[in-house]
């Protein structure tokens, strides 16, 4: 039987607790061998990250050199053009063989908007959905279709997540960690201290960086 692997993205703008805590959390309950952290090329519609690319990957390095958990994976900074998750998980696939479980890690605010995502129904043919509970999200699905869907592919069981290699959602009891990369720039732009919402190694790159000073 393969590990199981999962991925998890974000702008990572600046990587924080509020990442880290309950991914570790859910790796624990379910027994993750690995995690990848895929930073985000933002679409040209959308704000752009303060940090650069390059900056937004060597904040993760810092975060991570401790945690053995974690390895970053720069593919979708690569792309000229918006990366779709269907898309990466496809070239993951790709690379890795249809056998290999594989999870994705996702928010309970992206659980619940899951239905606007591109080919959002692709999604479960090639990965497990690994959801942490997000503050002050609602439990339930935004409609009977959507929430027959959840019920249809959930499973309490953490072993099938080990033996299928796609198609369960897991929905994780980790820690509520109420903290957001913006509150973190906002704190930075007034000078106020961020010790405990990430990691001291980040912290020391963002100041040596001059990072979020405005």
């Amino acid at each position: 039987m393969s590990e199981l692997h999962a991925l998890f993205g974000g702008t990572f703008d600046p990587v924080h607790f509020g990442h880290l805590r309950p991914v570790e959390a859910l790796a624990q309950q379910i027994g993750l061998a690995r995690v990848l952290l895929l930073p985000n090329n933002v679409p040209p519609h959308r704000p752009q990250p303060e940090a650069s690319p390059a900056q937004r990957v060597e904040m993760l390095r810092c975060a991570i050199a401790d945690r053995l958990l974690f390895a970053v994976d720069i593919r979708e900074l690569m792309r000229e053009t918006p990366s779709w998750t269907v898309a990466t998980l496809e070239t993951l696939r790709a690379e890795r063989g249809p056998q290999p479980p594989l999870g994705f890690i996702i928010g309970q605010d992206s659980l619940l908007s899951l239905a606007s995502w591109h080919r959002w129904k692709d999604l479960l043919s090639l990965c497990h959905l690994l959801v942490c509970k997000r503050p002050g999200y609602a439990a339930e699905m935004g409609s009977p279709e959507m929430q027959r869907w959840l019920e249809d592919h959930l499973t309490a069981d953490a072993q099938q997540l080990h033996q299928q290699p796609a198609g369960l959602i897991w929905l994780a009891d980790t820690p509520l960690v109420n903290i957001s990369a913006t509150e973190i720039r906002q704190r930075r732009h007034q000078g106020l201290p961020c010790d405990s919402l990430l990691p001291p190694a980040v912290i020391d790159y963002i100041d040596r960086a001059g990072l979020y000073l405005k």
